[in-house]
């Protein structure tokens, strides 16, 4: 068994060191340097500082990562996630479990993570690439099952992970014998994982949390307590509930770890990115100033506005993500999200769910 992780931020590097205490395991970082610096002092000093790495090999090389791996977790962020997995197309077995790390949704396209996995991988043409051994054109010439492709989702802040505090997380996929392998590859005794089949549920919940996220920070920034960050996380499950049913999602899947989970974790956790960047516009800040200053991405900064696209085309009310975007893309002042929420017209609790 080989595991290939593609992606050396803070959470890539966590799924990593938990691979790696079970499989032999690749880490792959877009810079050289990175990769040289992980292969001499067993950190990772950009994005988890402090934390020492189980064995492992480190690499800038995607077809050196991705090689014969059993299975490849993709974990760089959504706006660069279809220009990486292109590049590794070609070196990614079509027998492979390819596994998404990422909480978003592609932007123009709408598509999940996992859609784009199914896409790329799909319509790769190695005709024209030289370097390609023809010995191994069999292992290219089908479609990538559909059913190899998944989701490892849940409340994971990644330095908590990495740190071995006890968590749990999901993966998704349609082929539960691929499912119970990944299981087995990332469970550790800090580390649960429990499998799903709705990889729809998992991956919405997974990128709207982000953006009801950005929600409980300003509201946090503003200064408001925690009646009010309970009712926005409540109301909060409800959007992911509705968006993900409507696109084929099981309800069961809300309210477990990739839904209600996910959504307690990133709305109440300083460790938060999505939160961060919420708390900060609460307090007056502007938006370019926050992101810059930011090491990592926040995918819901970008994630809002294809979440409200595909609401769109569904004829959804998202009425928390709408403030959101509001106030990301339109000018609107942070201070204006919760009044405008509490005065809109009285409603059902099961509104749109039932």
């Amino acid at each position: 068994m080989k595991v290939a992780v593609i992606g050396a931020g803070s959470w890539g590097t966590a799924v990593a060191a938990l691979a790696a205490q079970n499989v032999e395991t690749t880490l792959w970082a877009r810079s050289e340097e990175l990769s040289a610096a992980m292969t001499r002092d067993s950190r990772n000093n950009s994005y988890l500082p402090g934390i020492d790495l189980p064995e492992m090999t480190y690499t800038s090389d995607l077809e050196e990562a991705c090689n014969a791996a059993d299975i490849v977790a993709i974990g760089v962020p959504s706006h660069g996630f279809r220009a990486v997995l292109e590049s590794a197309a070609r070196s990614i077995d079509s027998g492979a479990t390819v596994i998404s790390l990422v909480k978003g949704v592609e932007q123009g396209t709408l598509l999940r993570m996992t859609q784009v996995v199914h896409e790329v991988l799909s319509t790769t043409d190695h005709s024209h690439d030289h370097r390609h051994d023809h010995r191994h054109d069999h292992r290219h010439d089908r479609s990538h099952d559909l059913t190899a492709i998944g989701v490892l989702t849940g409340p994971n802040l990644a330095r908590e992970v990495a740190e071995g505090q006890p968590a749990a997380s999901v993966v998704a996929i349609p082929d539960g014998g691929r499912a119970e392998q990944v299981q087995a590859a990332f469970m550790s005794p800090t580390f649960r994982v429990y499998t799903n089949p709705d990889v729809v549920g998992c991956e919405i919940a997974g990128a709207l949390k982000n953006v009801m996220a950005i929600a409980a920070g300003v509201a946090h920034g503003l200064g408001y307590g925690d009646n009010t960050i309970a009712a926005l996380i409540t109301r909060g499950l409800a959007e992911l509930a509705r968006l993900g049913i409507a696109l084929g999602g099981s309800p069961l899947t809300f309210s477990g770890l990739a839904g209600m989970g996910d959504l307690v974790a990133t709305c109440i956790s300083d460790k938060s990115r999505n939160r961060t960047v919420g708390v900060e516009l609460g307090r007056g800040r502007s938006l370019e100033d926050v992101v810059n200053e930011m090491n990592m991405v926040a995918e819901g900064v970008k994630t809002t506005r294809a979440v409200l696209d595909l609401a769109a085309l569904h004829s959804l009310e998202m009425p928390i993500a709408e403030q959101v975007g509001a106030v990301l893309y339109d000018g609107r002042r942070p201070d204006e999200i919760v009044p405008t929420l509490m005065m809109r017209g009285a409603t059902s609790e099961m509104h749109g769910l039932a």
